[in-house]
């Protein structure tokens, strides 16, 4: 099921060694395995797992020009050629995903306990309760931005009001009446900039390391997303960042596969920026970008089977799929056996025994990711809710005093 996932494939040709000659076909990549499969006959004529790699080596001799080279534990050493789109390409990606599974040690998934599943629930319920906080927080959020937009132009229609009083003040010999002189405009406070000010202080969510395409272009860059509160950023291996994404200058957010999605920027008048990215560690940030950009992800075709099992009442916990889509779960280390004599009974036996299965764990690993997510959001909002509360007080008062003030010159005129 997982095994049989392709994340990508290249035409390309593999050398046969036992009948010395070149196959045209296909070099594809599972999650935990590399294949080839012959165009003429279809048939796999080579399948190894990714952790039975040695080395993977860009190669070229008196023979072969332009290969790339898997060498397997067992000194089996396999040959492709006329790798399209070029052989940087396939080497960057077939190095990222055996340079992860190496990191990671894939297990196979345990029954559930009785304690991982009351963790488990309690987090649940957490998240929950913290999923409506945060809409709420969010609608309060729009409220606050509606009241300023209001405030904005009761302030703009007060600025006319102050000009036609200023004419009607002016005496009727005054040749200048019908041009107010318009003096320095009084500064007011840059409430855009107050409001933002603070969103250069938010934690980071997640950070995997990527595979970057950017718009159409066939050449690669090994790299990382950052997932924080206030929009994605893409960087280089050494951390240089290559582009920013604010929350709301991201369009949409494509989800190719569990390993590959997309992001884009539209202009008008010029390109789009957009990001293609490939991760062995992607299933773990999708959930996050999913609650993050409810309404601006889209499911392709190859992951709809995924969301569909994500949101099975037995996966929907812990998004399980998606940490099973990835092949590489991270073991738990299991309590050692006693080293006391013989005379161990039979409850201190039992007390050894693994509480929470390895399954579970990763389950708690993304709900509690999700919650921290959630977390440093509604934080985030607070806070930018807090300053326009404080621009609220300074433009309420601001348009008292202004209102008042009319209503003396008014009366004055009367």
């Amino acid at each position: 099921m997982n095994e049989d996932i392709c994340i990508h494939a290249w035409p390309c040709s593999y050398y046969l060694d036992p009948e010395k000659r070149w196959v045209y076909g296909r070099l594809s990549l599972t999650p935990l395995a590399v294949r080839f499969t012959a165009d003429k006959t279809g048939e796999l004529l080579v399948h190894f797992h990714l952790s039975s790699i040695c080395e993977i080596k860009k190669e070229s001799s008196s023979f072969i020009f332009s290969s790339l080279t898997i060498l397997e534990k067992e000194n089996t050493k396999h040959w492709f050629s006329s790798l399209q789109p070029n052989r940087n390409v396939v080497f960057n990606i077939l190095e990222h995903f055996w340079r992860e599974q190496l990191l990671a040690h894939p297990g196979a998934g345990a029954p559930q306990t009785t304690k991982g599943k009351e963790l488990t629930g309690l987090l649940s319920a957490s998240q929950k309760r913290l999923e409506d906080t945060a809409k709420v927080l969010h609608y309060q959020g729009e409220q606050f931005g509606n009241i300023m937009s209001g405030l904005t132009k009761i302030d703009s229609d007060l600025d006319v009001a102050d000009r036609l009083l200023t004419e009607l003040e002016s005496p009727p010999w005054w040749p200048f009446s019908g041009k107010v002189w318009k003096g320095p405009l009084e500064a007011k406070p840059k409430e855009a900039a107050m409001i933002s000010g603070s969103k250069n202080q938010e934690g980071v969510i997640i950070r995997i390391p990527v595979i970057i395409t950017h718009r159409t272009n066939s050449s690669v860059t090994p790299g990382k997303l950052t997932l924080l509160v206030t929009g994605l950023e893409i960087s280089d291996s050494n951390s240089q960042v290559i582009h920013w994404f604010e929350l709301k200058d991201i369009d949409d957010i494509k989800v190719h596969t569990p390993y590959e999605i997309s992001v884009r920027q539209r202009f008008i008048g010029k390109p789009d920026t957009s990001y293609r990215l490939l991760s062995a560690k992607m299933p773990e940030a999708i959930p996050i970008l999913e609650m993050q950009f409810s309404k601006k992800i889209q499911f392709l075709e190859d992951a709809l089977g995924f969301v569909g099992a994500r949101k099975s009442p037995q996966t929907d916990l812990g998004n399980s799929i998606w940490q099973a889509a990835t092949g590489l779960v991270v073991s738990t280390e299991k309590p050692g056996s006693s080293s006391g004599g013989g005379n161990v009974s039979q409850l201190q036996l039992q007390k050894q025994e693994q509480i929470v299965s390895e399954s579970e764990t990763q389950e708690l690993k993304q709900i509690l990711r999700k919650l921290k997510s959630l977390a440093l959001e509604t934080d985030a909002e607070l806070e930018r809710q807090d300053e326009v509360l404080d621009v609220l007080t300074t433009s309420v008062d601001r348009a008292t005093l202004n209102i008042d003030k009319h209503n003396r010159r008014m009366k004055k005129l009367t």
